[in-house]
């Protein structure tokens, strides 16, 4: 069995489906928080869930948004990303997270589940919401949408640039 490159199985997000899957995610999470079903705030997982989460508090009417700062790649000399232990960069506001409480704590994707894993034990009774999960990250995400493959890797519209194709046959 030969390695596959990162794009030889890639699930392409344009921004359409991110909004679509946001909206989703949203009416999903409608009328399940736990202050007669609404929410206190959301909170972004920089920078991945920032567009989500941005999406998710307008179509549920959320105005308190922060953002916790996670990194858990980094480049890997050439080849595809590498995992490495997540670390908390910033933090949201303490005294509006308590211990999570009412919180909405939202990311694009759970891959290994040990960014969730991380901000799950500093705010244990906070919900979190993704819009992809991997299986392996799953048990870490409360909501999710989609679930894609653990070997498939999502190219998502912030990454990407609109680039012109030569045609497989042809040239006229």
């Amino acid at each position: 069995m030969t390695d596959r490159l990162p794009h030889e199985k890639g699930f392409h997000v344009s921004w359409d489906q991110i909004h679509r899957d946001a909206r989703a995610l949203a009416w999903r999470l409608d009328g399940h928080g736990p202050d007669d079903g609404a929410w206190r705030a959301v909170v972004a997982i920089t920078r991945g869930g920032m567009a989500p989460a941005m999406i998710v508090s307008r179509e549920l009417d959320i105005r308190t948004v922060d953002t916790i700062s996670v990194k858990s790649y980094h480049a890997g000399g050439g080849k595809a990303d590498q995992q490495r232990d997540a670390e908390v960069l910033k933090g949201p506001n303490a005294e509006l997270m308590g211990d999570g409480e009412g919180i909405l704590i939202v990311d694009d994707l759970v891959d290994s589940g040990k960014t969730l894993e991380l901000v799950r034990h500093l705010y244990p009774k906070a919900h979190f919401a993704t819009v992809y999960a991997k299986p392996q990250g799953e048990p870490m995400v409360d909501t999710f949408i989609t679930g894609v493959s653990q070997d498939t890797w999502i190219f998502f519209p912030w990454d990407m640039a609109l680039q012109y194709v030569e045609p497989y046959r042809g040239k006229d």
